[in-house]
């Protein structure tokens, strides 16, 4: 008799998972239904409405890192230009470089050192 009423109860306690289970698989369906898509419209907007700001949020962010890729690019070229031009320069601040420009001119380097000329000896 222990035994029976032990099966009976093992029994009626799957049969109320089983309903349990078949109460869930509904619960879900009505949430899916029409009704439940219709109580949640303002929910589904907002979500919709935060994918779409994500979206043109991502597409700003790619743009300016582009723009900002064609700045460093950009930039890398003139440090480039300046620094050829400093060098240049430098060379052509050089003695040797500004003595060889000045030549074709007819101008020739000194070869005595500069001297300082005063008001007293010209009166004199």
């Amino acid at each position: 008799m222990m035994e029976e009423t032990q099966t009976i109860e093992s029994e009626q306690q799957q049969q109320q998972q089983a309903i349990r289970v078949r109460n869930d698989w509904r619960a879900w369906v009505e949430k899916i239904s029409y009704k439940g898509i219709v109580n949640n419209i303002p929910f589904l907007a907002f979500v919709v409405l935060l994918c779409v700001l994500y979206i043109a949020n991502n597409q700003r962010t790619i743009d300016a890192q582009r723009v900002l890729n064609k700045k460093n690019d950009e930039l890398k070229e003139l440090r480039w230009k300046y620094m050829d031009i400093k060098s240049q320069l430098m060379n052509a601040g050089m003695e040797t470089e500004i003595i060889r420009n000045a030549a074709p001119q007819g101008l020739k380097p000194m070869m005595l050192p500069a001297y300082r000329i005063d008001l007293d000896s010209l009166k004199n």
